[in-house]
């Protein structure tokens, strides 16, 4: 079956390809940390992030559509914990609507709230979909390792990532085979099926979990990530680092 994979543009050779790993993690961080902490509503900053990450774009050679496919897809999720936002209460009111004891105002300062909360979860969204797409799935855990990042969360990231497309193949598989079963029946059933479906499936991730953990500790697996090469910064790795650093506290110093 085929599957979406995080890095699977990660083999289109670039500037920024090939900066070094741990290098490309701290300034995507910094970049993302810059754009969540920015304050007020002028738009001019975050023209400056969005003027940012087109030129990180144009610097790494991947097609636009791509990234933009990976950060739609992910977007709506995000925004859901902001629906109610431009319902907040505010000295200017738009739109009210009485329901009975209920009264629902649409304020001013809440679509502008929204809209900063839009803004910047769509930028912090491209940022990681563009980090995530310029760097191999193994090198970004091993350049989490070489941060010191704790163990266990490289660990946890390793197999939800190697193992999550065993787990949706085998829950393809068990769909097709109740579709196969089941024509005819109603939707009731439909989903009766499908919790049931999501119960087996678990008990069987969790088997195979114990399964394949065992086998690779018998193998000699000791946590560490392994990677074809090792990490050695250049010229090009400190001039990335100098000038990202340099413009987001140029805008930092702008939005103030």
């Amino acid at each position: 079956m085929e599957h979406g994979f995080l890095d699977e543009m990660s083999c289109v050779q670039s500037p920024i390809r090939r900066l070094d790993p741990r290098i490309k993690v701290l300034g995507f961080i910094a970049l993302l940390v810059s754009i969540v902490l920015t304050r007020g509503a002028s738009p001019a900053p975050f023209v400056l992030y969005g003027a940012i990450l087109a030129v990180l774009i144009t610097l790494s050679r991947l097609p636009v559509s791509h990234v933009l496919e990976r950060s739609l897809i992910i977007l709506p999720f995000t925004l859901m914990t902001a629906l109610f936002i431009p319902f907040l209460k505010g000295a200017d009111v738009l739109w009210s609507f009485d329901a009975g004891p209920l009264q629902i105002v649409l304020t001013r300062e809440g679509l502008e709230a929204f809209a900063i909360i839009a803004v910047k979860s769509f930028l912090s969204i491209f940022c990681a979909v563009l980090l995530t797409a310029t760097t191999g799935f193994p090198e970004l855990l091993k350049a989490l390792e070489r941060l010191h990042c704790p163990a266990l969360v490289i660990m946890i990231l390793s197999f939800m990532y190697r193992y999550l497309f065993v787990v949706q193949d085998e829950f393809m598989k068990m769909r097709l085979a109740k579709d196969a079963r089941s024509a005819g029946r109603s939707r009731r059933m439909d989903w009766k099926a499908l919790a049931g479906m999501v119960g087996v499936l678990f008990v069987r991730s969790y088997e195979r979990a114990e399964a394949v953990y065992l086998a690779m500790c018998s193998r000699g697996y000791n946590g560490r990530i392994i990677v074809s090469h090792d990490f050695r910064l250049n010229r090009a790795d400190a001039a990335f680092a100098i000038l990202m650093i340099a413009t987001l506290a140029g805008i930092n110093l702008f939005a103030q």
